[in-house]
């Protein structure tokens, strides 16, 4: 196969992805004005559903304008052989492969960030604040994308940096070494992600003594789930969305709570979502997920040193020599196509979990309590009571409201 023909796949690919998202969209748009199912009536009344559509409306359009952008940009950077130039830069800059692959990558992932900062700020300062989403102020906006640039130089140029390594020195085998290291470190993450990450963005506090702690406290003793580390995290800081989540496992099992999900529910409403919660751990969602992770990174990267090394990759994209970086880039767009059909795998089996969660909370707290706090945080986050099935399938990890509200009646 010659670099021309692998170019226009290449191309292809990407033309194809941007249609197939477009035509999902436009096809879930069309869905926005459907009346409402009997089952999930007096979520809103008639001036809040209106808000609601509006909303969807907003982000439809916005999500249209920047992803065409985005594919324009991608696709002028394929032609006027932009990735070459850049090898070019980062060779010039320094002659040790390691630094040449990782100035290389740094340099795209920073021009493509500064390219998506006006979009970024656009949802977050004009779509967010008009619905009264937003609480985040300009100098949080600049904080967080100065520490997400920080940590991904650190750990992500860290564990790129070992992974060049290993293939320079072993090449066929390198994928192995690769899997061993980022199964590690996602285990670690998973382990330790709320106590040293969370803490660079938001400030977390153990939930303080009351009714809700004390309804909480019944509840594990009820089901005899030992659970020390309950968490409150300051989400109004950037927005007023409420949310829950698990994380951990053994002794490094917590649960987090945002302050907007305390404010927004009753006390026997926030304890059926943290059921819901506990659920995923009694039902090892938590281990199933993390061992999926780990099965898919292990297939990809094998996939990876199939092709990596290849010349014709590196050709396609307008570097004579085949390089590491170069291969990198040409893999990730020949791989998506695999990537969209293992997340569309992921999403039918995440949506089975939160169903299984679900119930969990149903058979050991309350399923009217749970179907309440549903409904209120899908009404305060203006959220679609009415996609479109196929949408649902490829982009949603949880069921639709109705669909949870259904299975909870049962």
């Amino acid at each position: 196969m010659t670099p021309t023909i692998v170019f226009y796949i290449l191309i292809s690919i990407i033309c194809i992805k941007f249609i197939f998202d477009t035509v999902l969209n436009y096809l879930n748009s069309k869905h926005f004005n459907d009346k409402i199912p009997d089952e999930l009536k007096g979520i809103y009344n008639d001036e809040e559903y209106l808000k609601s559509q509006q909303y969807k409306k907003e982000n439809y359009k916005f999500s249209f304008i920047s992803s065409t952008f985005s594919i324009i940009a991608t696709l002028l950077f394929f032609i006027v052989d932009g990735f070459a130039f850049v090898d070019t830069l980062a060779k010039s800059i320094t002659s040790n492969s390691i630094l040449v692959t990782l100035v290389f990558f740094g340099i795209i992932a920073l021009a493509s960030d500064i390219f998506s900062i006006p979009f970024s700020y656009y949802k977050t300062f004009v779509i967010e604040e008009k619905f009264g989403f937003n609480k985040s102020t300009k100098t949080t906006f600049v904080l967080d994308k100065l520490k997400g640039w920080m940590m991904l130089l650190i750990i992500g140029g860290g564990i790129l940096a070992l992974i060049t390594w290993f293939y320079q020195i072993t090449t066929n085998t390198f994928w192995l070494y690769a899997w061993l290291l980022i199964s590690v470190f996602t285990v670690f993450m998973n382990m330790f992600y709320s106590k040293l990450i969370v803490p660079l963005f938001n400030k977390q506090k153990p939930l303080v003594e009351g009714e809700l702690k004390t309804e909480i406290e019944n509840f594990a003793k009820k089901i005899g789930f030992k659970l020390q580390n309950i968490f409150v995290i300051d989400g109004s800081k950037r927005s007023t969305k409420a949310n829950a989540y698990f994380s951990g496992f053994g002794s490094q099992k917590r649960i987090t709570l945002y302050d907007t999900l305390i404010n927004d529910l009753e006390t026997n409403e926030i304890v059926a979502v943290l059921a819901h919660e506990v659920g995923h751990y009694k039902q090892k969602h938590i281990i199933y997920n993390l061992i999926a992770s780990i099965l898919l990174t292990g297939f990809m990267l094998y996939i990876l040193s199939l092709m990596v090394s290849n010349q014709v990759l590196s050709q396609a994209l307008g570097v004579e020599q085949a390089s590491f970086h170069i291969g990198l880039i040409a893999f990730s767009v020949l791989y998506s196509p695999i990537s969209e059909f293992t997340n569309f795998i992921m999403n039918i089996l995440s949506r089975k979990f939160e169903y299984e969660a679900d119930d969990y909370a149903k058979k050991h707290y309350n399923a009217n309590a749970l179907i309440s706090s549903l409904k209120k945080l899908s009404k305060n986050s203006l959220s679609n009571l009415t996609p479109h099935p196929l949408y649902v399938k490829f982009h949603y990890s949880h069921p639709t409201l109705l669909q949870r509200i259904l299975n909870l009646k049962k």
